[in-house]
């Protein structure tokens, strides 16, 4: 047994690593695979033979998939004791940085009938080049192989052999420990006095998601420019399913953000530019330090910490509240196209490179129980919640069934076609004449006339005033209660009502807001129709 230069790396008792010592006889040889958060994350490989463990570090970790070959370079001996470390090596050390159990087990070469036997084939096997063994781990089983590469005494591939275990299953996606089942960031999270202690988290969170299985098996692509947001599909009941994720329906302006070359471009779903308006937010999203495409929601919230679309409407002028961008997807990172994976894929990636700011929010969800989480959103006052398929990739500008949302009250938007000429003491004007889009045409939809405050009433018709046209731009004049004045369409609201009439008329529509973040082409009627399958 040889750990001198062990030994010689390392500062006992200041490291917590143990120290050289003895290795008790055991039936079984046993193997470790150490997940270790040091200048670059990577895996640890460590087998026993001949009293201590033999290690290899794994840049890119082990893969039970028999077409990936990873790149092992071999480290100095550890102790036998090393197989039951974990936890911090402190700054300063060799190998500074959190270290956590990731796997565990025992092993054996494949033609070995007994411990002497199998020791005797690994070492003959080991001084050859090809070391052949079978893990019997709690996440790694099956026969592997380490190869000398020839390229230097320390390079070696970690092959895994065809057997019943063999899968293109990300198994480095169990990123929890097999001993504490917490991650190289909780185990870090623990130490008491750990300096700056959250942003060495936020880096650890960042190094493992551009170094993840899940990030480098996305496609290599440009990143995308003007990207149309993918739409949820309007649903009247919510459901339970664990196949699907619920989120909060954020009652805000849905803004795409494009971070590349240290810019951020901020813009709205019909492609506005949004940087001017808010600046903060601009700012926090330089922080996050990557090449990235987000998908969100910019809202403003209360006092009791409540979206308030009033508040978010009047931000620049008055700016009261407290603004914030929910980011709920990823689209693009680091050059990978992520649009294709699996939603739950994006929101863990997505989740790793937030840093936590103070006008940026991951957007959680819950799992399975949308009839309970609905219900909860109703009763804090929320406008509703988004289903999404966990599975569901990303379809830019699609309006999609992988994606459905379910509102606390029947809302429903509106082209502002025309107004009505004000009766007794009201002035600016009456009620407005609606429309929706079906099938490329302006269809009617009926009048709102209440929900109006004066400065509202001012507002509008200010905005339809260069708007004005003479002629009718539904295709067939609908029936007004008093003198209407036609416009372009091109303004959309947003109205309260109690349901529809059988020939698809709006009943008592109530004007809620005016929604500058929304093209008139994309007005359509969420009927509500439908359900999750």
């Amino acid at each position: 047994m040889d750990l001198k230069e062990y030994a010689a790396k390392r500062k006992f008792g200041v490291t917590p690593e143990p120290a050289p010592g003895p290795a008790p006889a055991a039936d079984e040889l046993v193997f470790v695979v150490h997940k270790h958060a040091a200048r670059a994350l990577h895996y640890d490989l460590r087998l026993e033979l001949d009293g201590v463990l033999k290690s290899w570090a794994i840049p890119r970790g082990p893969s039970l998939d028999p077409a990936v070959k990873r790149l092992a370079v071999m480290v100095e001996d550890h102790p036998f004791a090393y197989r039951e470390f974990e936890g911090v090596i402190p700054e300063g050390n060799y190998g500074a940085g959190s270290v956590i159990i990731w796997d565990r087990g025992s092993y054996r070469h494949p033609a070995a009938r007994d411990r002497a036997a199998g020791e005797r084939l690994l070492r003959e096997g080991l001084a050859k080049g090809d070391l052949k063994f079978i893990l019997e781990g709690e996440k790694l089983r099956g026969e592997f192989a380490l190869v000398k590469t020839g390229r230097d005494d320390r390079s070696w591939l970690l092959l895994k052999k065809r057997d019943r275990y063999a899968t293109g299953d990300d198994v480095l996606a169990d990123n929890r420990s097999v001993v504490s089942a917490r991650t190289l960031e909780e185990v870090f999270a623990g130490q008491p006095a750990a300096r700056d202690g959250e942003r060495k988290i936020e880096r650890l969170r960042l190094r493992e998601a551009l170094e993840s299985e899940t990030l480098h098996g996305a496609p290599l692509a440009a990143q995308p420019h003007a990207v149309k947001p993918m739409l949820a599909t309007s649903v009247r009941e919510t459901f339970d399913d664990p196949a699907w994720l619920f989120e909060v329906k954020w009652d805000g302006y849905r803004a795409i953000a494009e971070l590349r070359d240290g810019a951020v471009s901020l813009y709205s779903r019909n492609l506005l530019p949004l940087n001017e308006r808010y600046p903060l937010l601009v700012e926090e999203l330089r922080h996050i330090g990557v090449e990235a495409v987000l998908d969100g929601e910019i809202v403003v919230v209360d006092e009791r910490g409540e979206p308030d679309f009033q508040l978010l409407q009047n931000y620049r002028q008055r700016g009261g509240g407290h603004l914030l961008y929910y980011v709920f997807d990823l689209l693009h990172l680091q050059g990978h196209d992520l649009t294709g994976l699996p939603l739950v894929e994006r929101k863990e990636l997505l989740k790793r490179i937030l840093p936590a700011l103070p006008h940026l929010r991951f957007s959680d969800h819950v799992v399975r129980e949308g009839k309970l989480f609905f219900q909860v959103v109703r009763e804090r006052g929320l406008e509703g919640i988004i289903a999404k398929h966990a599975r569901s990739a990303y379809r830019p500008g699609s309006r999609s069934r992988q994606w459905l949302k379910v509102k606390s009250r029947p809302t429903q938007e509106g082209v502002i076609a025309g107004f009505t000429a004000p009766r007794g003491g009201r002035r600016d004007f009456g009620t407005l004449v609606l429309g929706v889009y079906e099938g490329g045409e302006l269809v009617f939809i009926g009048h709102a006339g209440g929900g109006f405050t004066a400065r509202e009433l001012r507002d509008v018709r200010t905005r339809l005033a260069p708007l004005i046209r003479p002629d009718c731009p539904f295709r067939v004049v609908p029936p007004t209660n008093a003198p209407v004045t036609w416009v372009e369409p091109a303004l959309v609201c947003e109205v309260a009502l109690a349901g529809w009439t059988g020939d698809g008329v709006m009943r008592q529509p109530v004007f809620l807001r005016l929604r500058e973040d929304k093209s008139a082409d994309e007005v359509v009627r969420e009927s509500g129709e439908g359900g999750a399958s």
